[in-house]
């Protein structure tokens, strides 16, 4: 045969030969696509003054988050946390990528949200802090991910159709 052309069998010497030299550098006999494959993590994208910044989204509401490590102090709007989201169930929604990354009390949060309700508004903070957790520690990427706190929520408001009273509601129907 010419050199360009190869058989079956010279490629299964070459698989072999393959699977033999992966086995000499890790110390296993599996085949390389067996082995565990170590993802190199990025780099960590912080700014001159120490912070992490990320956007968050949830409904109509945008959120821009900047966070450093401190005494675990939430500013938005240039309002304490506690004031700007008074219901306990909003500041729990905040803090859940904190208490599932076990860093709680441990970065200060500066935000600015614009649009939306106070649910929205604290979506998408929960989301940019999400964001920016993993700007500040990329190692947190993989728990947080798995708590599903850096998937964008979708869903919004369902538009009004013409003919009904809200998007699906119609007008009450009146047999006489």
């Amino acid at each position: 045969m010419s050199d360009g052309q190869r058989t079956i069998t010279d490629l299964k010497e070459l698989g072999d030969a393959v699977v033999d030299a992966a086995g000499d550098e890790s110390g296993e006999g599996a085949p390389p696509a067996a082995q565990a494959r170590e993802v190199p993590l990025s780099e960590p994208r912080i700014d001159a003054q120490g912070r992490a910044y990320a956007t968050g989204k949830r409904k109509d509401a945008v959120a821009r988050v900047w966070i450093k490590p401190g005494s675990g102090t939430l500013t938005v709007n240039g309002r304490e946390g506690a004031r700007y989201f008074a219901r306990p169930v909003l500041r729990m929604i905040i803090n859940q990528p904190f208490v599932t990354a076990g860093r709680l009390d441990q970065y200060d949060i500066w935000c600015t949200v614009k649009g939306g309700g106070l649910s929205g508004q604290a979506g998408a903070v929960r989301h940019g802090l999400s964001r920016a957790l993993t700007n500040f520690e990329p190692a947190l990427r993989g728990v947080l991910k798995a708590g599903g706190f850096l998937t964008r929520d979708s869903r919004v408001v369902e538009r009004k159709k013409y003919g009904k009273r809200k998007a699906r509601r119609s007008f009450q129907f009146s047999k006489r």
